[in-house]
């Protein structure tokens, strides 16, 4: 039975969805218990994901492999990258991050991890199955974002502007959903849908993620 990009999109993200227990900071930010600190040191690991991460999307929509329907929707990846790091200039302020401290900041390995992981996948993974797969992960990044920016709005006293850039993450993105539907139908209909290659993708990516926070829940977990 062939099936459609929208069936093959619900049921790799279905397959992908992570253990609702494995992020452990989330609850603590969901209910003010999270550190300011760690508020502060989201925003500086973020400063560098949203850097690493628009030049990977760059790449890839740029690939010569890569067909016009995935390079469009790399490239709009790359264009969210960069409203993203607009946004968050008002989140990091709001948490003492400012750019002296920035600079002093030294990020974290498994933080970054996620990051240099789309890096790899920028060189050598199939554009129609990065596609797939980072579709299939962002569904989860935008749960945590909706849930920390309401976390923000009750019990941190942050306003709409500072946490404007979790919102962005959080809101329905209809037309990042069609180029995907686009992209991957295309690499269907092609015939370059390595589905055991997509799922080992995003089986990566949920785990680099769930380092992202891990590595942040230990960092509010030290003494003083």
């Amino acid at each position: 039975m062939v099936r459609t990009a929208r069936e093959l999109l619900e049921d790799t993200t279905g397959k992908l969805a992570p253990d609702p227990h494995a992020n452990r900071l989330l609850p603590l930010i969901a209910r003010g218990a999270a550190r300011r600190s760690t508020l502060a040191a989201l925003a500086h690991e973020q400063r560098h994901v949203i850097a690493a991460d628009r030049r990977a999307f760059l790449h890839l929509a740029e690939r010569p492999d890569t067909g016009p329907e995935s390079a469009a929707f790399f490239a709009l990846l790359a264009e969210g990258e960069a409203l993203a790091q607009d946004r968050l200039g008002a989140y990091a302020a709001a948490c003492g991050a400012d750019e002296a401290r920035a600079a002093a900041y030294e990020p974290l390995a498994d933080c970054q991890a996620y990051p240099a992981y789309v890096a790899w996948l920028a060189l050598n993974g199939s554009p129609a199955d990065v596609v797939l797969a980072l579709s299939a992960n962002f569904a989860t990044w935008g749960g945590y974002c909706a849930t920390i920016a309401e976390a923000l709005r009750r019990h941190y006293g942050f306003d709409d502007e500072a946490f404007g850039f979790f919102d962005f993450f959080a809101a329905p993105a209809p037309e990042l959903e069609r180029t995907a539907l686009t992209a991957v139908q295309a690499g269907l209909d092609a015939g370059r849908i390595g589905e055991t290659e997509v799922l080992r993708y995003g089986r990566l990516l949920q785990s680099y993620e769930a380092k992202f926070w891990h590595a942040l829940w230990e960092l509010d977990q030290r003494p003083g």
